[in-house]
């Protein structure tokens, strides 16, 4: 197993960005598996103005017939890729996370995200305030709780609303069979 361990400072700027949208309904599309340069250009002209994200530039030989999402830079340098119903953050290089893992790697893998899981809790509160939920595998009622299935594949969860979304703070469940190839402590934006 391979550990990555980064300051939260990426983070902490790209949950800033994601809390600095007043109202997400003017981000999300309609739920559709539409692709191609139209399913770009609507994400393009409905997340910029509503973020002041900047879009991605297009590339001459960019084949757009299997693109459903599209990148934005925020104003502190974070890269977000948008789909019509979530957003997320793209910030590789901050907190932590292990992967190349082997089923006797689980329990280390377990360990370290219990003991990182409450510095990005931490983070999450301190940016997005209290959340309207939070709970842990330990819970029986963990994966259905909040919602039916909201905890499946997750070890920990917090969940924050704002108008027109839910923004998931997670970490992975790791898992022997089907072996996970890596884990880590992630956060969504679903869109309403």
């Amino acid at each position: 197993m391979k550990i990555k361990d980064r300051p939260l400072d990426l983070d902490a700027a790209a949950m800033a960005d994601l809390a600095d949208v007043a109202d997400w309904t003017k981000v999300a599309g309609p739920e559709s598996a539409g692709t191609g340069y139209e399913v770009v250009k609507a994400l393009v002209d409905r997340v910029t103005p509503a973020t002041g994200w900047r879009p991605w530039s297009a590339e001459p030989a960019t084949n757009f017939d299997k693109l459903q999402s599209w990148g934005f830079e925020t104003q502190r340098g974070t890269t977000m890729i948008v789909f019509d119903g979530l957003v997320f953050a793209d910030v590789p290089d901050s907190g932590w996370s292990a992967y190349d893992l082997q089923p006797e790697d689980i329990p280390q893998a377990e360990a370290g995200l219990d003991e990182h899981w409450p510095a990005a809790f931490e983070l999450g509160v301190k940016t997005w305030g209290p959340p309207i939920w939070a709970s842990d595998y330990r819970n029986p009622e963990f994966v259905d709780e909040f919602s039916p299935g909201a905890g499946f594949g997750k070890r920990h969860l917090a969940i924050w609303l704002r108008p027109g979304a839910q923004f998931h703070l997670y970490s992975d469940l790791p898992t022997a069979d089907p072996l996970s190839p890596a884990v880590g402590i992630n956060y969504t934006v679903y869109l309403d």
